[in-house]
């Protein structure tokens, strides 16, 4: 089978593209055709070596897919010819989504909804997850609450704005000019242009109770103002930011009886990634939750596509075409 796979961590031309063998389902796993995967910051993570995690070579790389059973054994509860999808392919020891055939484990297996566009629910699979894990089993949100999303034009941000009104939250957000309306439209009560020279007291104004849930998609984390802005027992959600190693006013914190936490979608019990996969398909064929921009690109360009999301040049969500034409030969294994 044709797959995208590193034989070596390092950069993004350490991705090689070419025939593997293929994978032999293991008990409990089902056999996927893939159609489509997409391309996440997190898998440039575990490519480069920045994120540790178990990696067997030739390893496959990607998170996440969408595609057909081609085969499943009894038990699993999955027939072949089922439309299903994934989003935690290509970590903790399990090999990744970009290839022709992946066998994915029951548990991590999901039906991709009737009228569902495969392509759809792929470029959100990881957006929306990664939203729902900050608003409910971290964030614990609660109707009527108010949730700061900054960064609101963004994959996982507009994720957020959907699933926290979804919640019953009031939702306030930032985002360049270009997205306020659709923000707006996403059922945002407010958003600000990041780039005003008042933001933060925009933000307090906009927040006269306080903020419930804080959560930073732009990385900045700048948990002094965050803090400051926080309602009695507030929550300020951390999901990005690699590097970054900002100041925490503990004295305030504790005070106003709020907290920090961080988390890292790849450490999601199947339990959480379940119940997460649940809400998405359900706004999915609701079309209430939207993918972002999609910028599709063929399965042996996935060296350029990490290199492009590394060089911050995307605007969207890779997707990954997966299959043979009728004009591609195969390459040689290099």
């Amino acid at each position: 089978m044709l797959a995208a796979y590193i034989e070596q961590l390092g950069s993004p031309d350490t991705i090689r593209y070419g025939e593997l063998p293929q994978p032999v389902a293991q008990a409990g796993e089902v056999l996927v055709d893939v159609s489509v995967a997409s391309v996440n910051h997190v898998d440039t993570f575990v490519r480069s070596g920045a994120w540790r995690t178990p990696v067997t070579f030739p390893f496959v790389i990607g998170r996440d897919l969408a595609g057909t059973v081609a085969a499943a054994a009894p038990g699993t509860g999955f027939e072949a010819g089922e439309r299903v999808w994934c989003n935690s392919m290509g970590h903790a020891g399990r090999q990744g989504a970009a290839a022709e055939r992946v066998a994915v484990p029951a548990d991590r297996l999901y039906r991709l909804p009737d009228g569902v566009d495969p392509e759809d629910a792929v470029a959100l699979a990881h957006p929306a997850a990664t939203a729902y894990l900050a608003l409910h089993p971290h964030g614990r949100v609660q109707a009527g609450e108010t949730v700061v999303v900054l960064g609101g034009g963004g994959n996982v941000g507009s994720a957020l704005v959907v699933l926290a009104v979804h919640a019953g939250a009031r939702v306030v957000a930032t985002a360049s000019a270009r997205d306020i309306d659709r923000l707006r439209g996403l059922g945002a009560d407010e958003v600000i242009d990041y780039r005003d020279p008042d933001v933060v007291g925009r933000l307090r104004a906009a927040c006269p109770q306080g903020v419930d849930v804080w959560i930073d998609t732009s990385a900045r984390n700048d948990l002094e103002t965050a803090v400051d802005l926080l309602a009695r027992r507030g929550r300020v959600v951390v999901l990005a930011g690699l590097t970054t190693r900002p100041v925490l006013p503990a004295g305030p914190l504790y005070l106003k009886d709020c907290s920090v936490v961080g988390f890292a979608i790849s450490q999601a019990t199947t339990a959480e990634l379940a119940a997460a996969a649940e809400t998405i398909g359900t706004l999915l064929a609701a079309g209430k939750l939207l993918p972002p921009a999609t910028v599709p690109m063929p399965l042996s360009e996935a060296a350029d596509a990490h290199g492009a999301l590394e060089r911050g040049e995307v605007r969207g969500k890779i997707l990954l075409r997966v299959g043979r034409t009728s004009a591609e030969v195969a390459p040689e294994r290099t």
